[in-house]
């Protein structure tokens, strides 16, 4: 895991810090995970995304069933340690640093606020997930897939967004919560994950579909737009009902 961690940080896009963190997911189906930070200039520093998230939601992506272990180039920041806890689901891991001694996630933290304290049994990777569907080159079909394979326990508010490329790739993205609502990643974010991963850059985004349903009791509608106004303002973009 340790030697994968300079590739991941070549995938990071550190446009305002130019600090490049690199993150490692080890899967309990045995899987390595990568995630690079993401920082997009002119846009809140709330939609960052750090690398141990993109680690975490590609192995979301991927259907992942649970978390082992990770390692990362930096120290996790509280951020991390907070949306990581909900990740291991209650479990023990091992957090990795180059040089240092394997340290365990209760040791970084140690009286953590997770989904049992707002009365939520099922995790990201232990959610109930509707069957795989071809959705390959369809972003209509996957962004309404991603909308219903998303964890969102504490709005009840699925929601999906799927990235057309101009080289005709299509990045699902769905909208993954947490207890503590900040950490949480929007349907985009996730979906930029995915696109950053395949080593293709933003500027190739074409179209971009957004799905969720009009009672939901929050949108993603504005932050999706306006993230797309700063890195894709010429893209196509469309808002539908997430399918039933």
């Amino acid at each position: 895991m340790l030697k994968h961690l300079g590739k991941a940080q070549s995938y990071a896009r550190p446009a305002l810090t130019n600090f490049r963190v690199g993150a490692v997911v080890r899967g309990i189906s045995g899987a390595i995970y990568l995630g690079a930070n993401l920082e997009f200039p002119g846009e809140s520093l709330g939609q960052t995304v750090h690398a141990e998230q993109a680690a975490l939601s590609n192995a979301f992506m991927h259907d992942e069933p649970g978390i082992e272990a990770m390692a990362v180039s930096a120290a996790p920041c509280g951020h991390c340690r907070q949306f990581l806890y909900e990740f291991a689901g209650g479990r023990e891991i091992d957090i990795l640093l180059p040089g240092q001694p394997a340290i365990t996630l209760s040791a970084l933290l140690p009286q953590p606020f997770g989904p049992r304290d707002l009365n939520v049994i099922e995790g990201p990777l232990t959610r109930t997930k509707i069957a795989i569907q071809n959705v390959e080159g369809d972003p209509v079909r996957a962004a309404r897939y991603a909308a219903a394979n998303s964890y969102a326990p504490y709005s009840n508010s699925p929601s999906g967004v799927a990235i057309r490329s101009r080289r005709g790739n299509v990045y699902r993205g769905s909208y993954i919560e947490n207890a503590a609502f900040n950490p949480s990643l929007s349907p985009l974010q996730v979906a930029l994950v995915e696109m950053a991963m395949a080593d293709e850059d933003f500027s190739n985004i074409a179209e971009v579909v957004l799905a969720e349903a009009a009672n939901n009791s929050i949108s993603q509608l504005s932050v999706t737009k306006s993230v797309l106004a700063v890195i894709a303002p010429h893209a196509e973009f469309r808002l539908l009902p997430r399918a039933k």
